[in-house]
């Protein structure tokens, strides 16, 4: 199975970059399942249901969020009646919506997808590792779905690593958003577990985390806030991670970085050609 996971889509820069490299790089690469984190889709601040079905349209099937999940109110609605829009697992129970989904893959695959979101430096909620044993417990790898797929997202590079630690063995994914910053440490575990720490944005790098440069320039120089904080327009660089899935064990076999655009030193996984 091959699963494709982006980062944290910033603003209209973001969504640009993922319309026009998603839908190719699906057919180009016989892409089975995507995930793309969403929360800063919307002016860099949520998401709306038009963007969400925007990036459904695009190519992905299933779209991740974390503490900006509900900064556009109408995610409020519409994350109840959207099967393929996830919140953190570990909001209050009341929370509209769901933390985790099964879903079905292009090649029939059934891919369990964990949204939870990490307690240090971040708003208090939930214990995360609880949150997701849970759900492992009640839909364990190689049962009752054939890959499963986690999307922590979290501040602290610690945290990311004890999560990823925590599941080696038992999920095929553990991927670490928020920080929109690509680290350097993807790697598959020696359970068999693929991670990184954080797979970066798709968004404008020329940038401070996807934001125009101006404003927390000027807040960090004077302590003063002279104006809302806004996504850079240029030219975004597509972010995130591959990963082929063995179809027995649903175990990572091979993981590759993902980077498309004028950022970054451009990487794609050379595990799949078009002639596979």
């Amino acid at each position: 199975m091959r699963i494709l996971f982006l980062g944290d889509v910033v603003g209209r820069s973001g969504r640009k970059a993922v319309r026009h490299h998603l839908p190719s790089m699906v057919d180009r690469w016989k892409l089975d399942f995507v995930v793309v984190n969403g929360e800063n889709a919307a002016g860099g601040f949520g998401i709306t249901e038009k963007i969400f079905q925007e990036l459904l349209d695009a190519g992905a099937d299933c779209i991740t969020t974390g503490n900006h999940a509900f900064d556009q109110k109408e995610a409020l609605v519409f994350a109840e009646r959207q099967e393929r829009f996830l919140r953190p697992l570990n909001y209050p129970p009341q929370t509209p919506g769901r933390g985790a989904n099964i879903y079905t893959a292009r090649s029939g695959a059934r891919v369990l997808v964990i949204n939870v979101m990490g307690q240090l430096f971040m708003t208090a909620l939930d214990d995360p590792i609880a949150a997701v044993e849970r759900e492992i417990a009640a839909m364990p790898l190689g049962r009752d779905c054939d890959a499963i797929i986690v999307d922590f997202h979290a501040e602290a590079t610690s945290e990311k690593q004890v999560m990823a630690a925590f599941l080696d063995g038992r999920a095929s994914l553990v991927v670490g958003t928020h920080t929109h910053v690509p680290t350097a440490d993807y790697r598959i575990q020696p359970g068999g577990t693929a991670m990184m720490t954080d797979i970066g944005m798709c968004g404008d790098y020329d940038s401070i985390i996807g934001m125009q440069k101006d404003e927390p320039l000027h807040r960090a120089v004077t302590k003063i806030s002279s104006g809302r904080l806004g996504p850079a327009m240029e030219e975004a660089t597509l972010s995130g991670i591959a990963v082929d899935v063995d179809d027995t064990t649903g175990l990572a076999r091979k993981v590759a970085a993902v980077r498309l655009g004028p950022h970054l030193e451009r990487s794609v996984p050379t595990f799949w050609t078009d002639e596979d």
